[in-house]
């Protein structure tokens, strides 16, 4: 092989391997994100799983989780749907756990 050839060889393999480089820090970097946040949001599930559970109560409020996990309305909602809850068919900003309230 001529020299200009070699160099042109060395020069896609440096692209193709720093290309590759580059996508797998891109995805290591979103899993350690994701898992950090992962990790920051567990205390606030197992909070939102603790509390609907209480014989007491069947539906709580809104209000009242999102004081309890200090968060916003956005981010209980999603929390709440992740730890199996629902949220009340009257309206009302009161949520409660599917397997003790199945919808009619």
């Amino acid at each position: 092989m001529s020299e200009p050839v070699v160099i042109a060889l060395i020069g896609i393999a440096g692209a193709v391997i720093g290309s590759a480089g580059t996508v797998v820090a891109n995805l290591a970097s979103q899993w350690w994100q994701e898992r950090a946040a992962a990790a920051r949001e567990k205390p606030r599930k197992d909070l939102l799983s603790v509390m609907p559970n209480k014989p007491e109560y069947q539906w709580r409020s809104l209000d009242t989780f999102m004081h309890v996990i200090g968060s916003d309305e956005v981010t209980a909602k999603r929390l709440l749907l992740e730890v199996g809850a629902r949220a009340s068919e009257d309206g009302k900003r009161q949520w409660g756990l599917v397997s003790r309230n199945p919808r009619p």
